[in-house]
């Protein structure tokens, strides 16, 4: 990369470009980005506990819909290494009804080593994967449930017909994102933005002429990525101290100096950007992808608009006569605000530079849940979202302390001795770590919010402050 470039575009090229991605680059032997020995270690590779009542949330909600006996389908977007939809499938493997009702496990995964991995631990390293125009096929090793593999949701077909039980954990926050800052123009340097150039305009109206020559003007800004130049130092990027022991970053991010495709719309897009407009030097981060995503599990869940809806995009979606699904996102990021300032860089469990080390540094950032929300409330008629809650107010719902108390005491009784009291003690040390409501601790910055059929509001979903409905 040689010129300046959208974030996003930045974060594209470092996460999932096809050499040197930093999850399908396949950049060195036998390399694993998940767990102790990787770069970051999550929710599902602490405790078998989480996977499990994830697992449960899904059969509780499969009840709660009246139990289909078929045409559940079974999602996982960026399913990792494949631990948590092993967790899942176990457990649901105790729910007979339910574990016949599933027709076809979905994994959306671009990395082919990682489409491995999974492979390897639901299927078996022995069982046989095989390619089609949808996807690779295998079967998994609980029921012989089929399992198929894909690089796009939109390669999964959205049939009326069917129940799609989502699962999103820790995959909103490696899409790419744009960021943007909110400038006053001076009169004497006002120039008419892309849109207005070109002749083309928001809907929404962005992007005002000056109300006299001397009126200032606000406008957002995008920020992008470039070199670094030659004899920069940490102290002329602002780089936190606990990161300076590091070389100075090959990239940085500035602002654009003028308007750009990007500024002219995306913060245009919702009236809770709009709203920022007037305040110079506002920041805020969109996620474009995350919006697709959220619409898609939507349009899965709750059918699109009818046809006779002229002011919906989605009028082409199919309909869905009974609305039925979940969908369970978990992530990290602000329960009510728009995230800013958030994109950071991970390596060795250690806070890097997200601009040092392209491909080689996991980068993420906040979710915005309040922007899934809405996307996907307006997206279909038939859902409706609860929370964001706190991760630990929901796998306290859960009963993740009653759980851990079970394992804790299979694992002390008989002979165990001492590696039976420390793998108990190993137990309680996770599971408190997945709800731990200090600064920084999993159980408080995460976030839980679920996509549901709508329903007038009339039944809160189980970990949300509502109970199973038989």
């Amino acid at each position: 990369m040689t010129g300046p470039a959208p974030l996003a575009s930045y974060m594209r090229m470092c996460l999932t470009a096809d050499v040197g991605g930093y999850y399908t680059g396949a950049i060195g032997a036998a390399r694993d980005q998940f767990g102790e020995k990787g770069d970051f270690i999550t929710s599902p590779e602490i405790s078998q506990i989480f996977g499990e009542l994830v697992g449960i949330w899904f059969v509780a909600e499969w009840m709660s819909q009246g139990r289909p006996k078929q045409g559940v389908q079974l999602i996982e977007v960026g399913p990792g290494r494949g631990t948590l939809m092993d967790d899942m499938l176990r457990t649901m493997r105790n729910f007979k009804e339910m574990a016949s009702s599933i027709e076809t496990v979905y994994l959306v995964e671009a990395s082919a080593e990682l489409r491995l991995a999974q492979k390897n631990l639901l299927c078996g390293e022995d069982a046989v994967m095989t390619k089609s125009e949808t996807g690779w096929h295998s079967i998994s090793k609980y029921a012989n449930l089929p399992i198929v593999w894909t690089d796009s949701i939109k390669t999964i077909p959205q049939d009326p017909s069917k129940t799609p039980f989502i699962a999103a954990h820790e995959f909103f926050d490696a899409l790419p994102i744009h960021a943007f800052q909110v400038v006053e123009v001076p009169p004497n340097q006002q120039q008419p933005s892309t849109m207005e150039a070109t002749g083309s305009s928001s809907s929404s109206g962005s992007n005002p002429s000056p109300t006299s020559p001397t009126s200032p003007m606000y406008q957002w800004r995008e920020m992008v990525v470039s070199p670094t130049p030659e004899d920069t130092t940490h102290a002329d990027l602002g780089t936190p101290k606990s990161e300076q022991h590091d070389p100075v970053p090959e990239f940085q991010l500035t602002l654009s100096p003028s308007s750009t495709r990007h500024a002219d719309y995306l913060p245009e897009s919702s009236p809770r950007y709009r709203a920022l407009k007037s305040t110079p030097g506002a920041l805020i981060e969109v996620c474009p992808d995350a919006s697709l995503y959220a619409s898609d599990f939507a349009l899965r869940i709750g059918g699109g608009f009818p046809s006779s809806s002229p002011s919906s995009p989605r009028a082409q979606s199919p309909r869905k006569p009974r609305p039925s699904g979940a969908a369970l996102i978990i992530d990290y990021g602000p329960a009510d605000t728009i995230p800013t300032n958030s994109l950071r860089g991970i390596r060795r469990h250690r806070r890097v530079s997200p601009f040092s080390s392209p491909g080689l540094v996991d980068l993420s950032a906040d979710v915005d849940f309040g922007a899934l929300a809405e996307v996907a409330t307006s997206s279909s008629p038939g859902v409706e979202c609860h929370g964001p809650v706190d991760q630990a107010h929901f796998l306290e719902s859960m009963g993740i302390r009653q759980r851990a108390t079970m394992l804790s005491r299979t694992a002390t009784d008989g002979d165990g001795g001492d590696d039976g009291e420390s793998r108990a003690a190993s137990i309680e040390r996770s599971w408190r770590r997945l709800v731990d409501r200090g600064p920084g601790g999993m159980g408080k910055v995460y976030k839980v919010l679920a996509i549901l059929p709508e329903n007038g509001g009339r039944r809160r979903p189980v970990g949300f402050g509502g109970d199973v409905s038989v």
